[in-house]
């Protein structure tokens, strides 16, 4: 018997999209102005270097700056309104198909991961800290779990019922899951990189 589908309508994981879109958008945005100032200006620093610590020109020159041959950020401007037409959809109605909301969630996934790599490469390799890059960060963990955890109270993925209520219950918990992440990375980052330092 198939797992009967709930919160087929989650207004408040669609609000949460579109304003996680809009402002991954936005700081796509910025890095991508950055990038195109960068290259009318060589040598020229970015209007968010602050720092030797927080700055955007070493992760934009950087190789892990273009890892598919082009600036990241324009992955972001494309994929960022992802979630935008999504959130948008869910407001006016939409309802996914199971296929739609398994390859929307790869993509999160695959935001995340990427994610995930870039800040061990901020940390560890490049040794900055991007302020756009990190307003990118902020919205794609969140939004990662959100969805992940959608899927699993919905019976998108069809789980048991007991399975289902421990996700349900722990949608309200997506905030705080997501600080907690932000506090490992703001370890990490001080651990290695003694930010508290320069302030």
């Amino acid at each position: 018997m198939a797992t009967p589908l709930t919160h087929t309508r989650p207004r408040v994981l669609a609000f949460w999209l579109i304003f996680a879109g809009v402002v991954g958008w936005y700081a796509a945005f910025q890095l991508t102005v950055e990038k195109f100032h960068a290259y009318e200006n060589p040598g020229s620093a970015a209007g968010c270097d602050f720092s030797l610590l927080v700055q955007c020109t070493e992760n934009l020159n950087s190789w892990q700056g273009a890892v598919f041959g082009f600036p990241n950020p324009i992955i972001g401007l494309t994929a960022w309104m992802a979630p935008i037409v999504v959130g948008f959809a869910i407001l006016a109605g939409a309802r996914f198909a199971r296929w739609f909301w398994i390859l929307f969630w790869g993509g999160m996934l695959f935001a995340f991961c990427f994610v995930a790599w870039l800040i061990s490469q901020s940390i560890y390799d490049l040794h900055t800290l991007c302020p756009w890059c990190m307003v990118t960060w902020s919205v794609t963990i969140p939004s990662f779990y959100a969805v992940t955890v959608h899927l699993l109270r919905s019976g998108i993925v069809p789980v048991g019922k007991k399975t289902r209520r421990v996700f349900e219950s722990l949608m309200s918990w997506v905030p705080l899951i997501a600080i907690l992440s932000y506090a490992l990375v703001a370890l990490l980052a001080q651990l290695k990189l003694d930010w508290l330092s320069y302030l």
